[in-house]
């Protein structure tokens, strides 16, 4: 048991160093949202992708040690929470300090992970409210009304307000 407790403790300390990597990722993220850099979000969201990955690897890992600490204390697995193992173990109170420490810092930095992804996604969603507008703007102004100019032979000539020749081909 002692071994599984360390083998958590160990894959957990892992996973909370993963997400602490997630959580300066997603902050550079937001500085780079805000400046537009298109190349640069998709480098850091590569970076994100391959913390991801070794954050599914630590959390399989988990289950199973989880898995293998509930078969020997006769538990289920899909009941028995981080927070029940560690009151179950206060006769270890070594080993129940360490796991109460890393739980405390996994939770708050998965929560704060949590915060900066919104903020992202609210950043991302203002940055395509803003180019949709932009590309209204640029439609609504090629599509100007005629003006009442005629030539000289008493026709219309068709032009529009405002446009001129080289104008934006949202098409192309």
């Amino acid at each position: 048991m002692a071994s599984l407790m360390e083998n958590l403790i160990e894959v957990l300390g892992q996973e909370s160093e993963e997400y602490e990597g997630l959580l300066a990722l997603s902050q550079k993220k937001m500085r780079i949202i805000a400046s537009a850099n298109l190349e640069d979000l998709q480098r850091i969201t590569d970076d994100e992708q391959e913390v991801v990955s070794r954050l599914s690897r630590l959390e399989k890992r988990r289950i199973e040690v989880t898995a293998d600490i509930a078969n020997v204390l006769n538990k289920d697995v899909e009941t028995m929470k981080l927070s029940n193992l560690i009151e179950m173990i206060a006769a270890r109170p070594e080993e129940q300090a360490k796991l109460a420490q890393i739980h405390d810092r996994l939770r708050s930095v998965v929560r704060e992970v949590q915060r900066t992804n919104e903020q992202n996604k609210e950043l991302l969603e203002e940055a395509l409210e803003l180019v949709s507008f932009e590309m209204n703007m640029l439609q609504a102004y090629k599509a100007a009304p005629e003006t009442a100019n005629y030539t000289r032979s008493a026709y219309n000539s068709g032009a529009q307000m405002g446009v001129d020749s080289g104008g934006f081909d949202a098409k192309q």
